[in-house]
C-alpha cells in the first residue's frame, strides 16, 4: 500500500475518534477540523476532487474559520471551472487568515489565470512579504510574470531577480528574465541566464518549451551561431508547430 494511503487511513482513524459524541471542547473540534483539512489536501493532491470536497466540508462543519479548508475548496472549484465559487472561497480563506502567504499566492495565481493582472499582482505581492514562506521563490516568479503583463519591466525584473536569489534554478524565472534582458539589449547577460536554463535541460530537470526555444534562436543569432539557431528552430517546428513562438520565428525569416 502506498505511503499516502497508509497516512490517510491513520488520519481517518484519528478523525473517527475525534468526531464522535466525545467532541466537547473547542480544541477537540479544531483538531478534528485540521485533520479533515489534511485529509482533503491529500485527496486534492491525488486529483480526487469529490473526496477533497467532502473532507473540506467536514472540516468546515467543525470549524467555519479553518482557512486551509476554505483555501482547499477554492482550489477544488478552480479545478472544476467554477470560477465564481472559487473566488468566493479564496476571499473567505483570506478573511479567516489574512497572514497566509500560501493563500495570497494561490489567489493571485487564480486571478492571473483570469487575466486580472492588476488584482493578481496585489495578491502576489502580499505572498512575497512573508520571509518564512516556503514557496516564496515561486511567489516572486509569479509576481514578475504578472508585472510583465502590466508592462512594468523594472518591477518585473526585480521580482524575477528575487525569485532567482531564493532559488537559482527556477526555469521559468530564468527564461522570463533572459527574455527581458535581451529585449533591453543586454544579450550577454541574457545568455548567462539562458545557459543556466540549458544546464537544467541537459540534466533532464526541465524540458524546452516554445518560449525557451524561440529565445534560444534569438540569442544564438545574436552570438552569430547559425547552427545552434537552426537546431532550436528545428525542435520548435517539430514539437510546437502551432505555437505563437513558431509563427514569430517564421515571420523573422522573411
Amino acid at each position: 500500500m502506498n505511503g499516502w494511503k497508509v497516512a490517510l487511513l491513520l488520519m481517518i482513524m484519528v478523525i473517527s475518534g475525534c468526531t464522535g459524541n466525545n467532541v466537547r471542547s473547542p480544541q477537540e473540534r479544531a483538531d478534528a477540523s485540521a485533520a479533515y483539512t489534511r485529509l482533503g489536501i491529500k485527496y486534492l493532491q491525488t486529483q480526487d476532487l469529490q473526496g477533497a470536497k467532502n473532507a473540506f466540508q467536514k472540516a468546515l462543519s467543525l470549524n467555519q474559520e479553518e482557512a486551509q479548508a476554505l483555501n482547499g475548496l477554492a482550489l477544488v472549484f478552480q479545478m472544476e471551472q467554477e470560477m465564481a465559487l472559487s473566488e468566493q472561497y479564496f476571499r473567505k480563506a483570506i478573511a479567516a487568515d489574512s497572514e497566509s502567504a500560501q493563500i495570497y499566492n494561490n489567489y493571485g495565481a487564480f486571478l492571473f489565470s483570469q487575466k486580472r493582472y492588476s488584482d493578481a499582482c496585489r495578491q502576489l505581492a502580499r505572498a512575497t512579504e512573508d520571509p518564512f514562506y516556503s514557496q516564496r521563490g515561486q511567489a516572486f516568479e509569479n509576481l514578475g510574470r504578472c508585472y510583465l503583463h502590466l508592462e512594468r519591466s523594472d518591477a518585473a525584473e526585480h521580482a524575477l531577480q528575487r525569485s532567482l536569489q531564493l532559488n537559482p534554478n527556477r526555469p521559468l524565472a530564468l527564461i522570463q528574465l533572459s527574455e527581458l534582458l535581451l529585449a533591453r539589449g543586454e544579450a550577454e547577460l541574457a545568455g548567462r541566464h539562458f545557459e543556466r536554463f540549458s544546464t537544467l535541460v541537459e540534466k533532464k530537470r526541465v524540458n524546452h518549451f516554445p518560449k525557451s526555444l524561440w529565445l534560444g534562436i534569438q540569442l544564438s543569432r545574436s552570438q552569430g551561431d547559425a547552427v545552434q539557431a537552426a537546431t532550436y528552430a528545428l525542435i520548435l517546428k517539430n514539437l510546437y508547430p502551432e505555437s505563437t513562438e513558431y509563427r514569430e520565428y517564421e515571420e523573422s525569416t522573411h
